[in-house]
């Protein structure tokens, strides 16, 4: 077997699929294997054509009657059809499709997965690549002809589980097409089903002060939708109440909205907000057009420079970042190029060791510092919006239309630029950042003009930033950003509410102006201390054209941990304008386990002081979870603060309870002159054409289980959730346009219930209700039977049970025992048993369900019986 190669990482192994006991007792035991050989045995990965395997029964019976085992010897065999079944390529699972298995030749049993070009291609094969035999055995194919795969690619294998309903296909790298990693083919983007969802998340709260009256304040927010194909309707908003205010109901967003997958876009009809990579975001009802990041994939989200270089030989290429091998791959010789590394963020400069046949190494760098608004090379990204400026505090709805875009032009220059066109105003922006072997750098102009009542505004913004982590120190400079805007300078949003301001003026109205930014300067940094931790600093400071004074605030800490023990130190420092003096703010925690596991209570204890007035508190809180799925959740929290020579005391508790179908949680307090309770229920329901599940849990994106009779089953991917009464189970928050994995937990399943299989793979659009459906076979009571033959002999090892249909429903164990599923104890349950197909090697036997004292059939129970 040390001849055959593949292109698989690890060695596939030939499974029997028979009935678990004979499967293993078979295999063990056939002619040229040991005893002390491992039950699977390692062969040629994804062989094609059926291997023959001759089974010794003496192994199993030894002198006694014989069982029939040539029916296995040909392995898993697959009757010729249409299956739907999981596809995957060199190990990557790359869709659900219909997969055709055919006779090779009539009547030889030898029944193979047959290819077209419509596979081939969802399965990622560059077609260009193959031979004219390869694409005439294809045209044919389409006419009804044969096509296996050895046929069409040289040295690639298919095998088809029929068990698992699972199509392996090992293809080697040359003739598939180059796709990044973690890219799904368009084609298996499933936009779900049609639905009608629900989000809702509810709230009172009440609090009574010793010389207040109680005020409760009650909260209802909901997001209501409609998926039909690819179109989605959605719409958020909420009511509040309170004890001393009517009822007030807000319509905060409505819109339809849709993918464009030729563009790698989303299309929003409706209320929406405009992009803020180059302008400040703002409100809009009309229509925006642009590029969705989540459509690449996950390694081309975000910025990462390409790595350019040669080989000398067939090579091994690592790339590596901080000394983490972050990319590793094999390249043939020549010239390579690496486009689909993932994004690091400001991680540090990249190293390219490319190590020859002969164990030479070439090392070179990358600088890898990502600036603001960096694409990577060739990447565009673009937005366009028009429509009615959407802001609730001015009455005025002026149209308006922005577009911007980006584009990558190379590993050190990315550029991007935009306008804003609207009523008496018009700006334009351009920009570029710079990845250099010292950081990152971004620098753009933004003009603007405005045309007011009372005057004409005309004025630029600069901005520049910075980003780099200094590898000597591990220092990492997140962000150091500066933006000056002249006197005359106005972003959209100002301006609308300039504009608003002067038609209240001029209707007689009162109102003021919010501050008109003049400078901006913000810092991010980060120090690594190893195994002592981690220092931060960050902070802003701006001022304004309209008002005086700065806005500053910043603030610093130190985190580390011993052991199972973290301490944490900040301070933060915040200039109040209003009174023209510094607040300073200090705290000190120290959080340990309470106990041994990963379920015990954790502790938090801080001490804080506060120079606004003056102020001292210490803060006790024990937190927890309980339940197989963590799906109870508490709190107890008490505090003491001190100031100008009083003290106050709180003590406080807090619950939560993640159920199957909605999420509650409660909250009570009580201090010096005061009392305090809160209640919330918040989840999601989602109504399909024939179903409705409900979950705990809230999110956009959500696949609905059906598997019938699994009622009770646990589901891991999310904490809570189980199948319920009608076999259907919400999952809540799947990844958009990437692969997603829905799984049920067997341990839950009712007696005599079954999953064909546990585990569904699907990648769905953003806002999809995917439908996932389980095949469960529900095989009725269970029943463990001790069965002898009427001459007193145990029945023969290995012999197949049989129902009164022919179907297989068990094996003979040892000691005679058969496990079989029944029917309900009313009815005689009639079984075969054989061993051969010879006159005497097989027998029948019946048998009853006895009840259990309440006239019930019991869950599970041994009956005797003898086999005739």
């Amino acid at each position: 077997m040390s001849n055959h190669k593949n292109t698989l990482a690890e060695p596939r192994f030939f499974r029997l699929h028979l009935n678990p006991v004979t499967a293993a007792i078979l295999v063990a035991f056939s002619t040229g294997y040991s005893a002390a050989d491992e039950i699977v045995m390692a062969v040629p990965p994804l062989q094609t054509s059926l291997m023959a395997v001759e089974f010794n029964p003496d192994f199993l019976s030894g002198h006694g009657a014989k069982i029939d085992v040539s029916r296995f010897n040909n392995g898993n065999v697959a009757l010729p059809g249409q299956y739907r079944a999981a596809v995957y390529v060199n190990q990557i699972w790359v869709g659900m499709t219909e997969v055709s298995l055919k006779e090779i030749e009539a009547g030889s049993k030898n029944v193979q997965p047959v290819f077209d070009r419509q596979l081939l291609e969802r399965m990622g094969v560059d077609m260009t690549r193959l031979s004219e035999d390869a694409r005439l055995k294809l045209d044919l194919a389409a006419v009804g002809r044969v096509a296996v795969l050895p046929d069409l690619i040289p040295d690639a294998r298919a095998i088809f589980d029929n068990g698992e309903q699972r199509l392996d296909v090992s293809i080697p790298q040359a003739f598939m097409s180059r796709n990044a990693r973690g890219w799904v083919d368009p084609e298996f983007w499933d936009d779900g089903v049609p639905a009608a969802t629900l989000q809702y998340n509810a709230n009172v709260y009440r609090n009574q002060g010793s010389n207040s009256d109680a005020n409760t304040q009650g909260y209802l927010g909901l997001n209501a939708g409609l998926n039909a194909g690819p179109w989605r309707l959605r719409y958020s908003g909420n009511v509040t109440k309170s004890t001393n205010t009517s009822t007030h109901v807000q319509s905060v967003q409505t819109y339809v909205q849709r993918a464009i997958i030729p563009l790698k876009s989303q299309l929003t009809i409706g209320d929406s907000f405009t992009d803020g990579s180059v302008f400040d975001s703002f409100g809009l009802r009309g229509v925006t057009l642009g590029t969705d990041d989540r459509m690449y994939p996950q390694s081309e989200q975000g910025y990462a420079p390409v790595v350019h270089g040669i080989a000398n030989s067939n090579a091994k290429v690592q790339i590596k970042q901080n000394g983490n091998i972050i990319y590793e791959t094999t390249v043939a010789p020549g010239p390579f190029e690496i486009s689909d590394l993932y994004a690091t963020g400001y991680g540090g400069d990249l190293q390219v060791v490319v190590t020859e046949a002969d164990g030479s190494q070439h090392i070179s760098a990358v600088p890898y510092a990502a600036p603001v608004n960096a694409m990577r090379a060739g990447r565009t990204r673009y937005s366009v919006s028009a429509g009615q400026y959407r802001d609730a505090s001015i009455s005025a709805s002026p149209f308006v239309f922005q577009g911007n875009a980006q584009h990558g032009f190379n590993n050190l220059l990315t550029g991007y630029g935009g306008v804003i066109v609207g009523e008496d105003y018009m700006s334009a922006a351009v920009g570029a950042g710079l990845n250099t072997a010292v950081g990152a750098f971004g620098l753009d102009v933004t003009e603007s003009a405005t045309s007011l009542q009372s005057q004409s505004k005309y004025g630029q913004s600069i901005r520049g930033s910075y980003s780099r982590l200094i590898a000597p120190t591990n220092t990492n400079l997140t962000l150091a950003a500066y933006r000056y805007s002249t006197h005359g300078y106005l972003n959209y949003a100002d301006a609308m509410h300039m504009r608003d301001l002067e038609q209240r003026k001029a209707n007689g109205d009162v109102g003021s102006m919010s501050g008109i930014q003049k400078g901006r300067l913000q810092l991010t940094l980060n120090q690594s201390l190893n195994q002592w931790g981690s220092l931060y600093v960050s902070g802003y400071t701006q001022n304004y054209w309209n008002r005086n004074g700065n806005d500053t605030q910043f603030q610093g800490g130190y985190n580390t941990s011993i052991g199972a023990i973290g301490l944490g130190f900040s301070a933060a420092r915040t200039f109040d304008t209003d009174n023209g003096r510094w607040n300073n703010r200090y705290m000190a925690t120290l959080s340990m386990p309470l106990g041994i596991g990963s379920r015990v209570p954790s502790s938090s204890t801080s001490v804080s002081h506060d120079t606004r007035d003056n102020s001292n508190q210490v803060q006790e809180s024990i937190n927890g979870t309980l339940g197989q799925d963590s799906q109870f959740g508490y709190g107890i929290n008490a505090s003491r603060t001190t100031a100008n020579g009083n003290a106050t005391s709180n003590l406080g508790a807090n619950a939560s309870y993640q159920t199957p179908y909605a999420r509650l949680s409660a909250s009570a307090s009580r201090g010096n002159g005061y009392t305090q309770t809160s209640a919330g229920l918040s989840g999601s329901v989602v109504a399909t054409q024939d179903a409705v599940a409900l979950s705990g849990s809230s999110g956009n994106t959500f696949a609905m289980i059906e598997a019938k009779d699994a009622v009770g089953a646990r589901v891991p991917s999310q904490p809570g959730a189980r199948i319920d009464p009608f076999g259907h189970a919400l999952v809540v928050g799947m990844s958009p346009y990437s692969m997603n994995n829905v799984e049920i937990d067997t341990k839950g399943l009712p007696m005599g219930v079954q999953l064909k299989t546990t585990e569904q793979r699907f990648a769905p659009t953003d806002g999809a209700v995917v439908k996932v459906k389980f095949e469960t076979e529900n095989k009725g009571q269970a029943v463990m039977l001790r069965v002898t033959r009427a001459n007193g002999e145990a029945l023969p090892f290995g012999a197949d049970v049989f129902d009164v249909a022919g179907k297989s429903v068990g094996s003979v164990t040892q000691g005679g025992r058969v496990l079989v599923y029944g029917q309900p104890a009313s009815q005689n349950n009639v079984l075969q048993v054989k061993w051969g197909e010879q006159q005497g090697q097989s027998c029948s036997l019946s048998y009853s369900m006895p009840k259990d004292g309440n006239g019930k059939p019991a869950p599970f129970y041994f009956v005797d019986g003898h086999c005739q």
